[in-house]
């Protein structure tokens, strides 16, 4: 392996661990067993790389051809498994603002990692002209296994809802495509992926959400009553 290869390597298994505790973590708040907790923890850390693969058309995806990442990512299932499972009090109310933390800890350094790291897929499959797909290939690296873990969990996804979490991913992207056009290098892939982190961070600590419509639940229940009346006058007149 060359440098730059060692270096993606070691920022690929970084951002595998960090997702694979993400999802791992959700999995245990949500009660499921142990194949449950890999399978959520398993499709946070490598979901988002098998759908930049497809993207790209590098078939069959990285993940399938080496299997490190699911062995990382279903290591790490196990092991935040075997944790919980001897000391269950870690979950108790009193502790639930450190499960936070942590979470949001590893769901960050994901969120950076693999964003860098599906630019550089990009680049490597012979994209690196196309500058808004790079940014695309990032974004969809970093986010697409968070959508899916949400969405096994029986959630909305997360991105789609409470703060600044796609739009981090994005800024970090801008920020990489922007040195790359000057040079590639160690330090520019560091630096995006650290402002990834920090943007994430902060918008966790701050709530920083954008703009959303908020409907009250009256609201709701007179826009739903009147859905109801509109269909019986239809009912009557049919």
């Amino acid at each position: 392996m060359t440098t730059q290869e060692n270096i993606i390597f070691i920022t690929e298994i970084i951002g595998t661990i960090a997702f694979a505790a993400s999802g791992a973590m959700i999995a245990i708040r949500k009660e499921l067993d142990l194949f449950g907790i890999i399978m959520l923890g398993t499709i946070t850390a490598v979901g988002g790389g098998i759908l930049r693969d497809i993207i790209i058309g590098r078939i069959p995806p990285n993940t399938f051809v080496n299997p490190v990442y699911i062995a990382t990512a279903a290591l790490t299932s196990v092991l935040l498994f075997i944790i919980f499972y001897k000391a269950p009090s870690l979950l108790d109310s009193k502790h639930i603002g450190t499960f936070e933390k942590i979470l949001n800890i590893f769901d960050a350094i994901g969120l950076g990692a693999f964003t860098v790291i599906g630019i550089d897929a990009g680049i490597d499959k012979g994209y690196g002209e196309y500058l808004f797909l790079l940014i695309f290939l990032g974004v969809t690296t970093g986010i697409g296994g968070s959508i899916m873990r949400d969405i096994m969990a029986g959630e909305i996804p997360y991105v789609l809802k409470k703060q600044i979490y796609a739009c981090a991913s994005i800024a970090g992207a801008c920020l990489y495509v922007i040195f790359l056009q000057f040079s590639q290098s160690y330090l520019s892939m560091l630096i995006s992926a650290l402002l990834v982190v920090v943007v994430r961070m902060l918008a966790s600590k701050f709530d920083w959400n954008l703009p959303a419509v908020r409907i009250n639940s009256s609201s709701i229940c007179s826009l739903h009553d009147d859905q109801t009346d509109q269909n019986g006058q239809n009912d009557q007149n049919h």
